[in-house]
């Protein structure tokens, strides 16, 4: 993917199993968000292809792929601030084709699930950055993906906050059989939680594997992890 001769996503290569939690890290700039936004349809790449199992879905709409069962979420939130908690999560399971008593039942199974019932008829704006960013991952499980893509989720939380919704993707891939893609700078959240690792730095990958094995891994530390020396 290139942009004004800039190039984005230089041979990326990139595999998310059903039942596995991968982290893909790196440097601001390095191209995470961007391999998101191919593989979800809001790009389309120059070239390469983004495979869905066998299926070919290279540049289909994002609603098309949403449909086939990849949920994302935001660098920056993007709730219906407007809109109750319930019905921010419940439309999510309308857009997947329940009915609107389905989806409200679907929602409120979710935010049970995530601590956030006790909100549910508050507009969505009223609450604090850390649940906007519960919201919007229950909201993306309410399309019933068979892969979730997190940009960020743990974004403006502290510490206690973290480790909550760490706890929760923890159990989405046993619960749900779901793949998980997960891109954080916080670094904790990504150790503890990932099977595996994947890290760009300007647009290529200098580093995958098990988490103990990037750590180790020079090009890895100089480009991102850094050393205590």
């Amino acid at each position: 993917m290139e942009f004004v001769g800039l190039r984005a996503l230089d041979n990326v290569s990139l595999a998310v199993e059903s039942g596995e939690i991968v982290g893909l890290i790196g440097p601001n700039g390095s191209g995470k968000t961007t391999l998101i936004n191919v593989i979800t349809g809001q790009i389309k790449p120059l070239s390469g292809k983004v495979l869905l199992g066998e299926e070919d879905i290279t540049g289909a709409l994002p609603r098309t792929i949403a449909l086939k069962g990849i949920a994302r979420s935001f660098q920056i939130v993007r709730l219906f601030p407007n809109l109750t908690v319930c019905e921010n999560v419940e439309s999510a399971a309308v857009a997947r084709g329940h009915s609107r008593k389905a989806a409200r039942n679907r929602a409120n199974q979710l935010l049970s699930e995530f601590g956030l019932q006790y909100y549910a008829d508050l507009p969505a704006r009223t609450l604090s950055y850390g649940d906007k960013r519960r919201i919007e991952v229950a909201r993306a499980l309410a399309a019933e993906p068979h892969f979730l893509l997190l940009d960020e989720p743990a974004a403006g939380m502290n510490e206690a906050e973290s480790e909550v919704l760490m706890d929760i993707l923890a159990g989405l891939p046993g619960k749900r059989g779901l793949g998980l893609l997960i891109v954080d700078h916080d670094m904790q959240l990504i150790m503890k939680l990932c099977h595996r690792l994947h890290v760009l730095a300007s647009g290529k990958t200098i580093g995958e594997g098990s988490v103990t094995a990037v750590q180790k891994l020079p090009a890895v530390i100089e480009a991102y992890l850094g050393t205590n020396a």
